[in-house]
């Protein structure tokens, strides 16, 4: 039977995480959850205190329903900072033969779980899920509305990604030489195979880092790192770059 680890990067992510391992718990069936693997990337607030203690509160209380159970099922791993390398530490401790990774302040639908096995099931081995900004900004609007569309231009990290585990292994995980972009690495590999399914229900994510960049001084500078590297910047080059414009 098919069963699916979530594997979450987070540094220094207190105020969201529990939110979000509540929210999985919510919205998913125990029967096909593996387990939750957080991976801290070296936190310097109580993210991993938050993460520990939530799974303290279920191992010490065995006997509740099967949604409070799965609260046992979560993990906290760390390893050095950088997504790429936090995500592929997640996936070597994973048991499931299904790896979904979401950034912590990505909220999956209702029975995505479930989604997800059936798209696997269907003969579709990775993808990801459409997704909705958490702002009413008309620009983040139509940029959630493009996400719906197979188009490789309109992918990135914020959508979540599935993939078997077995394809993940054979393309080799995250290539950790980016410290950005990682997420559309991959993405490349599997559209290059044209491995990869857009499911139509819709993850909402936060617009935090268009806040604090300011939305269109943000879009400018990830359009600019996208055709820096269609150009063939290289991944200190984009990290150069991110590093100087974007907070």
């Amino acid at each position: 039977m098919s069963k699916i680890s979530i594997v979450i990067p987070v540094l220094n992510e207190e105020e969201t995480i529990e939110k979000l391992l509540q929210h999985l718990i919510a919205n998913s069936s125990k029967k096909n959850i593996a387990e939750i693997i957080v991976v801290d990337g070296g936190s310097s607030d109580d993210t991993c205190e938050v993460v520990k203690a939530m799974s303290g509160r279920a191992q010490s209380r065995p006997s509740q329903d099967l949604s409070t159970a799965l609260e046992a099922t979560i993990k906290l791993i760390h390893s050095p900072k950088g997504r790429a390398k936090q995500m592929n530490t997640g996936a070597k401790a994973a048991t499931g033969t299904i790896l979904y990774f979401l950034h912590a302040d990505s909220f999956p639908p209702k029975n995505f779980d479930q989604s997800i096995i059936t798209e696997i099931e269907q003969g579709n081995p990775a993808g990801c899920f459409r997704m909705q900004f958490r702002s009413n900004h008309w620009w983040l609007r139509l940029a959630s509305w493009l996400t719906q569309f197979r188009w490789r231009a309109c992918r990135g990290g914020d959508q979540s990604q599935f993939i078997t585990k077995d394809l993940f292994n054979e393309i080799g995980g995250f290539d950790e030489s980016y410290i950005i972009y990682e997420d559309n690495m991959l993405i490349n590999e599997l559209y290059a195979r044209n491995t990869f399914v857009v499911i139509q229900d819709k993850i909402k994510t936060s617009a935090r880092c268009y806040k604090r960049n300011g939305i269109w001084r943000l879009q400018y500078h990830f359009w600019t790192i996208y055709v820096k590297k269609w150009f063939g910047a290289t991944a200190d080059e984009l990290y150069a770059y991110y590093k100087k414009h974007v907070r």
